[in-house]
């Protein structure tokens, strides 16, 4: 199995970006969208002048409208873009293979194969429900809810993972990916330390 492909989501500045890819990382994450870690304009137009080609970006954005998605993609026509709203199967199959649905879960959800199955063509991203929420919650799910989707189709995790867990979470998983915020950040700033120690930790396992 090849290693899982690694997201670093939350970064505000070339300088996260940077530490990103000296990690090992091979994406970062810009939120577009209320939230502590939202990207201001000006951060987001250095970074598409001058971050390393070695790291791609991923837009994440919550019920978009198709206008700002076009916005971002201007500055960024590679990147892939993460939905983490209440999206429909339409407006995500617009951006085919370039789009990562966030489908949210805990140890009630119900149907997950069926949720999924409505956004064939898009990577789905598992990330912890809670409710207010669309991401960062730095709560874990259940992962054996996702093992058998992980089989069959392009999955990534997040949801409170760490450079403490998040091998046997890959392990468990064998998902394409694994994606963290708050687990390589230490008052509220991007930590190099646990970046590398995250990275090391999912290449290990």
């Amino acid at each position: 199995m090849a290693d899982a492909w690694i997201k670093f989501c939350g970064c505000m500045s070339l300088g996260d970006v940077a530490l990103a890819a000296e990690a090992g990382a091979d994406a970062f994450g810009m939120i577009f969208a209320p939230s502590p870690r939202r990207i201001s304009f000006e951060a987001a137009v250095e970074i598409a002048r001058r971050a390393p080609p070695t790291i791609a970006p991923v837009a994440v954005f919550v019920n978009p409208a198709e206008s700002d998605v076009a916005g971002v993609r201007e500055l960024f026509p590679n990147a892939f873009l993460q939905f983490s709203g209440e999206e429909t199967p339409e407006f995500v199959g617009r951006y085919g293979e370039r789009a990562i649905k966030a489908i949210h879960i805990d140890d009630r959800t119900t149907l997950v194969r069926e949720r999924c199955d409505r956004f064939p063509a898009a990577v789905v991203l598992f990330d912890a429900r809670q409710d207010g929420m669309a991401g960062g919650t730095g709560r874990t799910f259940d992962w054996d809810q996702i093992v058998s989707i992980a089989a069959t189709r392009r999955v990534v995790v997040a949801g409170g993972l760490s450079p403490e867990n998040v091998a046997e979470c890959v392990r468990r998983t064998h998902p394409f990916g694994v994606d963290v915020r708050t687990g390589i950040e230490s008052g509220g700033r991007k930590d190099a330390a646990k970046m590398r120690a995250f990275v090391q930790a999912v290449r290990g396992a």
